[in-house]
């Protein structure tokens, strides 16, 4: 790949970013690109309909604040054409890497601390971040400190999955609330951090008009999955949520009985196993908070 320059680009001009860890541990070492790849594979129907709000044309220039592994940095380059560039920045040095591996040549990727990245004022045309907030500190302030590298009038987009409770096992409610808040607890043990610390992605609207971006709005898609289930889906779901997210870690968290029930339905071994039942029937929403920065 050959990156765009710098100045066209409107890339950050010096520094490696900030090693402070972010509430969930995040880091330069903080590895989870796998994660992030399989979640873009799952979800990438809905994530192309939501950058399809931004309403991009030719030429423009955007920032991928939190590119993770860069699928989207692909999208959004799309978007915009030879012409146009994308830049994105992502604190994981692993992140930063997988990015690269597949990022198009009208993009460049840069690790960077996206709280205190020095980006040129008014170099963008449009902002995209996604599944970010909830890593920061302070929300609010990154939210700020970003705007200032848009354009005026330019797009900011932040997006935000599961909002609302995922819907995983349709014919049991009470089971799937239970691991909900296994989940909760353990990272609230893991962490070390008071569950209140994290609401504020709840509360994206808020911080978009606190930080002077215009015409905020919200939409929301749900993401929809039913039996049988397209490869990405499974391996989504089964890898990433019924391995990683859930496993052998949730145990301390559950009943015993509960515990059981869950590796019978997650276990690809068992005859029970959730995602090839006839019935099974997946729900998890996204939601999209749009603003505008102030024209001039």
């Amino acid at each position: 790949m050959t990156a765009p320059p710098a100045e066209r680009a409107g890339a950050p001009h010096g520094g490696d970013g900030a090693r402070r860890p972010g509430p969930l541990g995040d880091g330069v070492a903080r590895d989870y690109a796998r994660k992030l790849q399989r979640f873009n594979a799952f979800a990438e129907p809905e994530l192309r309909r939501a950058i399809a709000e931004l309403d991009l044309r030719r030429g423009m220039r955007v920032l991928d604040a939190g590119c993770g592994s860069g699928e989207a940095v692909g999208w959004l380059a799309a978007q915009v054409g030879d012409e146009g560039a994308v830049v994105g920045l992502d604190l994981s040095a692993a992140h930063v890497a997988a990015a690269r591996a597949i990022a198009p040549g009208n993009a460049a990727i840069v690790r960077a601390d996206l709280t205190d990245a020095p980006l040129a004022a008014a170099a963008f045309d449009a902002i995209w971040s996604v599944n970010t907030l909830n890593h920061l500190h302070d929300p609010g302030a990154a939210i700020g400190s970003l705007s200032a590298a848009l354009r005026p009038g330019g797009r900011f987009a932040l997006g935000q999955s599961a909002l609302l409770p995922e819907m995983v096992f349709a014919w049991d409610a009470r089971l799937e609330s239970r691991v909900n808040e296994a989940v909760r607890r353990y990272y609230r043990e893991r962490y070390r951090i008071d569950e209140r610390a994290l609401t504020a992605v709840r509360a994206l609207l808020g911080q978009m008009r606190a930080a002077g971006l215009q015409d905020v709005r919200a939409r929301s898609w749900l993401i929809e999955r039913t039996s049988p289930l397209d490869a990405a889906s499974e391996r989504y779901l089964g890898e990433t949520i019924f391995r990683d997210t859930w496993g052998a870690r949730l145990q301390p968290y559950l009943h015993r009985d509960d515990y059981a029930e869950l590796r019978r339905l997650c276990d690809p071994a068992q005859p029970q196993y959730a995602l090839r039942r006839r019935d099974f029937h997946y729900l998890q929403s996204f939601t999209l908070v749009l603003g505008r920065a102030a024209s001039t």
